[in-house]
């Protein structure tokens, strides 16, 4: 049997754990997998660097209102546009924008 895409990443995660990119593609499997809570630990580590993953933000904000979880999904919004704006990532800023406003009153 050969290894899943997830278990392929982890693999190189082992040698390098700092790496943004493998570290963005196991919270993607990990939510493909349904496997929502470990995808939002990755998604926030990945928020929480030095200097912050700003498409983890958008990811996570997605992930949490298809879970439910609007209060959540606005907070990480938030904190993404500020992050995208720090880093004058303004396309990523606009999207994160347009998709908090598209919450509008749910989960109010």
């Amino acid at each position: 049997m050969s290894a899943s895409r997830r278990e392929k990443i982890e693999a190189l995660l082992a040698d390098d754990p700092r790496d943004v990119f493998l570290r963005y593609g196991l919270a993607l499997e990990l939510d493909k997998e349904g496997r929502n809570d470990e995808s939002l630990t990755v998604f926030r580590g990945l928020m929480a660097d030095d200097t912050p993953y700003v498409p983890a933000f958008f990811m996570a904000g997605q992930q949490l209102t298809r879970l439910g979880r609007i209060a959540e999904a606005r907070t990480a919004l938030r904190d993404g546009i500020e992050a995208a704006r720090s880093a004058g990532d303004h396309h990523a800023a606009g999207e994160m924008s347009e998709f908090l406003a598209s919450l509008g009153a749910l989960g109010e």
